[in-house]
């Protein structure tokens, strides 16, 4: 668990592109340097594939880790790789489309001002109001789950099982039956999709019929659990991140609200410098892989350290550490990662971000945080850059 998120980053950076780290109690190798994640990311001598790890194959690492639902997560576009990989994300790609992002966009807007709505009406008395809770938090869940098809009644119990799935303080006993209990739901909601297909994503991956084989029950369900997580928990860390950093940097909040700097610019500094991902779990080597002085070692395991990356000096300027909304290079961050695994839903966080946060800003101009930045909580997670609250004045 990362208690100083800040200072592990900076360690991180020090101890060079590539490094040895502790990953609760297992070796693996971590990655922190732009160039080198940008090479891994695309070599083929690394999977996605768990068989591929000598501490799993070995029986050193069992389903008793903590962080294994992440990495064995079932059959999906995340866990393959090669022609079965392009064979699942195809079918996804088909499903979410810039055309069908883009119908998504009136849906967004009501459900921001509904939920702007419901800040207003949460900080009626002028205490202040958990802007993660009331705002950040069910956006996202609420527009993935219209997208997939998934009742409103059902939206808390997502919310509630995903937030313990990534907690670091959840018994492992419960996580794993909280997976049993997702594969169960979304079993259940396929097989009604299938009888019944209608306008969503689910529908889409069920009906998707170009590509190759259509998608088995089992890889519709993971690929459908892999894109719930993925497509909330990224946005409700960008949205929240963004306001954080421009409330606590008033001239560039300004230069944003006056139009000097649009705000798809200060979205991918965001994504840059404190993105949603911290780290990314993990690839296998199919094969001794030399970078520099390193060899990674077959069968060994490769994380990918995002926001350490988002630090790297070389490609984002000696003043990396800071935010900076001006910044030329912001565009060139790799949060939703590079290569063929790239994250298929970064196109709707961006979208939901460019939405949420100017609607928040021109609904609210006197925003400000009603704690001190300093003592804003990271959350106990181990790869999602997860704050606790962001408690704010609407003003």
């Amino acid at each position: 668990m990362v208690g100083d998120l800040a200072g592990e980053t900076a360690r991180l950076r020090a101890a060079g592109p590539i490094t040895r780290i502790d990953l609760l109690g297992v070796p693996v190798w971590t990655v922190t340097d732009h160039t080198v994640a940008r090479q891994l990311l695309t070599d083929t001598r690394l999977i996605k594939d768990i068989d591929g790890w000598k501490l799993w194959q070995d029986g050193v690492v069992t389903r008793q880790w903590p962080l294994i639902g992440m990495i064995d997560a079932g059959r999906s576009m995340f866990t393959v790789d090669g022609p079965e990989h392009r064979r699942l994300r195809i079918k996804t790609t088909q499903a979410l489309t810039p055309r069908r992002l883009e119908e998504l966009r009136p849906n967004i807007e009501r459900l921001t001002k509904e939920l702007l709505d419901d800040l207003d009406e949460a900080a009626s008395d002028g205490a202040p109001v958990d802007l993660k809770q009331v705002f950040a938090y069910p956006l996202p869940m609420r527009v993935i789950s219209e997208l997939m098809g998934v009742p409103r009644d059902d939206q808390a119990m997502l919310l509630d099982w995903y937030r313990k799935f990534f907690s670091m303080v959840t018994p492992q006993d419960e996580r794993l039956a909280i997976i049993d209990a997702m594969d169960v739901y979304f079993t259940e909601m396929v097989r009604r999709k299938t009888a019944e297909p209608g306008d969503d994503l689910t529908s889409a991956l069920i009906l998707a019929d170009e590509g190759g084989d259509p998608l088995t029950e089992e890889e519709v369900v993971g690929n459908l659990k892999a894109l719930v997580a993925a497509g909330h928990e990224t946005t409700v860390s960008l949205i929240l991140n963004t306001v954080r950093a421009l409330l606590s940097r008033p001239e560039q909040l300004a230069a944003v609200r006056a139009g000097e700097v649009e705000w798809k610019q200060v979205i991918e500094e965001t994504l840059r410098w404190d993105g949603p991902v911290t780290h990314l779990l993990m690839r296998f080597a199919t094969e001794d892989i030399t970078v520099g002085d390193t060899v990674i070692e077959r069968g060994e395991g490769v994380v990918m350290s995002y926001r350490a990356i988002g630090r790297d000096t070389a490609v984002f300027g000696a003043d990396a550490d800071e935010f900076d909304i001006t910044r030329p290079t912001a565009g060139r961050n790799i949060s939703f990662g590079y290569g063929p695994h790239i994250c298929p839903g970064a196109a709707l966080a961006r979208l939901e971000a460019a939405i949420g946060l100017p609607a928040l800003f021109d609904r609210f101009p006197h925003l400000s945080l009603a704690t001190p930045d300093e003592e804003i909580v990271n959350l106990p997670v181990m790869t999602q850059n997860d704050i606790a609250a962001l408690p704010v004045r609407l003003g």
